[in-house]
């Protein structure tokens, strides 16, 4: 299946039992609404799919895996419900993600921002590459990664996602992120996809049941996230009309 949209692009490949999804924007793989629906929609639509066993998250190019939110669309917002319907987006991909019944890989090829370093931090296992540094910029415009920090701090802890946040224009490094638990193995560029692929194959031929009661099990004690990643949205959609948020996100367009 694949989708063409001026808001960016999805694909998804379905080969024995492991399905690969790519999704892309010109925008430095940032993420509209739009996609962020269409990339729920679609992890949905597998979890149900009875001929697959797992899941490769991943996104188009070299360089960037995912800059995080629509700059264009953050600052056409114009009210808090606006604000807090868009951050809802994060959320409800990160709930999918989370009661998805497919193991979920990510393939991190390159450096990731904000919302990106979350849709990182749900996957249940991630290779990257040494380029694969990551930050959290949230503050730096006047808003705070709120919708992500549950994802985020189940993976590196609290102490680890206060020191990305408070360092708002610090890239941690792909070591860093290793080290600290986002990712979960470390290849060179031009071994990834080897190293994706040979992975989701091992994991395609374990029992798929067996599977499915693994993912309940990392995913324990997230029940409430339902409502908390919700309720998180609508903080950050106040925050960002604010004036402080608004001269911020012009200056990061200029």
């Amino acid at each position: 299946m694949s989708s063409e949209y001026q808001s960016g692009s999805l694909q998804t490949t379905i080969q024995n039992a492991v399905a690969t999804v790519q999704f892309g924007h010109p925008a430095s793989n940032s993420f509209p609404r739009q996609l962020l629906d269409r990339l729920t929609s679609e992890i949905n639509w597998l979890s149900n799919n009875e001929t697959i066993s797992v899941i490769v998250l991943q996104s188009e190019g070299n360089k960037v895996f995912c800059s995080g939110a629509s700059f264009d669309e953050l600052l056409a917002v114009e009210n808090e419900e606006q604000g807090k319907a868009f951050f809802s987006g994060f959320a409800h991909l990160l709930n999918a993600m989370r009661k998805c019944s497919k193991i979920i890989m990510g393939r991190v090829q390159g450096k990731a921002v904000g919302g990106g370093v979350g849709i990182i931090a749900a996957c249940d296992y991630t290779l990257a590459t040494p380029e694969s540094a990551v930050k959290l910029s949230e503050l730096a415009i006047g808003i705070g990664p709120f919708v992500i920090e549950p994802a985020i701090s189940r993976k590196i802890g609290k102490m680890a996602m206060a020191e990305m946040t408070l360092a708002a224009h610090e890239w941690k490094s792909a070591d860093w992120a290793l080290q600290n638990g986002l990712f979960s193995a470390i290849h060179g560029a031009n071994e990834l996809d080897a190293a994706v692929e040979n992975f989701a194959q091992k994991l395609s031929s374990y029992n798929p049941q067996a599977l499915f009661e693994m993912k309940k099990i990392i995913w324990e004690g997230t029940e409430n996230w339902e409502t908390l990643l919700v309720e998180r949205a609508a903080i950050t959609g106040k925050l960002v009309l604010s004036d402080f948020t608004r001269k911020a996100l012009t200056q990061f367009k200029k």
